[in-house]
């Protein structure tokens, strides 16, 4: 019987995106997609998810990518811009699973430095009651350490617990390890999916 919900954050809950930010610098959407794809990338983002300070990271891709230095510098401070608001279906599920009596949890690969201004920003984190952030732990998903850490720490079973999660890698680790899963690649159509597996009776 499932009775901990553990939603991811990024593409679950909250809408960040590069581009948010990298918009408003570059004049074009090829010139942005060329720095996002080939310079600010999603994996060399990770490595602050991991545990990489800002400005360790910054400086060293600023080196390697002297052109770019200018855009590269302001990466950080433009991160906030990076997050828009939240999703609407993922908030409304993470409300409705709580009202309902299950536990909810966060397990989230983020960066330590910027994660206290998402959660300052959204008051629905407050609703957790227990979150796991990569950052803090230098460990991001799909490793399943990340994964055993928030078990342990909160006295949880894998096989009473659904994952909810926008990266087919991180539920296939966290179904790997007994997890019930469900994909959130169309927030109303996996919202849908969570309320006929905790069998919840509403729509969206």
């Amino acid at each position: 019987m499932i009775k901990n919900v553990v939603f991811d954050f990024g593409g679950v809950l909250v809408d960040w995106d590069q581009r948010y930010f990298y918009r408003k610098i570059f004049k074009t959407e090829q010139e942005m997609e060329h720095f996002l794809g080939e310079i600010c990338t999603l994996s060399w983002n990770a490595e602050f998810d991991r545990g990489l300070p800002f400005a360790e990271g910054i400086a060293t891709r600023m080196q390697e990518f002297p052109e770019y230095a200018q855009e590269i510098a302001i990466y950080r401070e433009g991160w906030e811009d990076m997050l828009k608001g939240d999703i609407p279906e993922g908030v409304a599920l993470l409300r409705r699973v709580k009202a309902a009596g299950y536990q909810v949890f966060g397990l989230t690969n983020w960066s330590a430095e910027t994660f206290p201004i998402a959660y300052d920003k959204f008051d629905f984190f407050k609703l957790l009651q227990g979150i796991v952030v990569s950052g803090e732990e230098k460990i991001i998903k799909p490793d399943p350490r990340l994964f055993q850490i928030l078990l342990e720490r909160y006295g949880l079973k894998a096989e009473d617990s659904l994952f909810i999660d926008d990266n087919p890698a991180n539920i296939a680790a966290a179904a790997k390890l007994g997890f019930n899963t469900v994909l959130f690649d169309d927030p109303k159509r996996a919202s849908q999916k969570v309320a006929e597996l905790l069998g919840m009776n509403f729509q969206f």
